[in-house]
């Protein structure tokens, strides 16, 4: 299997895209190309953005609950280590000042 070359060349939506903007360079003015650009950009990220989308891989419901639940333990844990060594080292300087 070769890779093209040219990274243009493998998406059919860039390719699709450029012609787009040529024809309308062609037939429109200055003001319609800058228009018709815009337009495209905004088409074409929102056709990329479904693609991308459809790529992920969504968790399941467990899976969710569970490394949820994980992560509140975790940070629960962290703060209350964190309020305890604050406290010793405030008893501390209370003792030293």
């Amino acid at each position: 299997m070769s890779t093209p070359k040219n990274p243009v060349q493998s998406s059919k939506t860039v390719v699709s895209c450029w012609e787009e903007i040529t024809v309308v360079r062609k037939e429109g003015s200055k003001k319609d190309t800058k228009q018709a650009k815009g337009e495209t950009k905004v088409n074409n990220f929102v056709v990329e953005t479904k693609e991308e989308l459809a790529k992920v891989v969504w968790p399941s419901r467990q899976q969710l609950l569970s490394e949820s639940a994980a992560v509140i333990l975790m940070v629960s844990l962290v703060a209350t280590v964190i309020y305890l060594v604050d406290n010793l080292f405030t008893w501390g300087s209370g003792k030293v000042f």
